[in-house]
């Protein structure tokens, strides 16, 4: 449950914090890209709790990371890459957790 709260509490606070002029906006440009997560449709069992989401669904592989991060590069994607790499990010510590 705190996973899942994470992921709207860390883009607001970012939004918060580095976007003043716009922060609704950014935050919710950073919470659609948790569109990403529907490629948890494809596994079997859609959901598993000791499954570690990194490295095994198509948009969280490594590859995807690797691109998520060069997307923020690119200024007119950067908010979408950022609610990318903060999603990522939040999904590689609940692997330990």
């Amino acid at each position: 449950m705190i996973h899942i709260v994470l992921h709207f509490l860390v883009p607001a606070i970012t939004a918060f914090l580095f976007y003043k002029k716009n922060r609704l906006k950014a935050w919710l440009i950073m919470i659609a890209t948790m569109a990403v997560d529907l490629d948890h449709l494809l596994a079997n069992p859609i959901y598993d709790p000791n499954r570690c989401s990194i490295g095994f669904h198509p948009l969280h592989s490594y590859i995807a990371v690797v691109i998520y991060c060069g997307l923020l590069f690119i200024p007119k994607l950067r908010l979408v890459a950022l609610g990318l790499v903060i999603h990522m990010a939040l999904d590689y510590i609940d692997c330990f957790v």
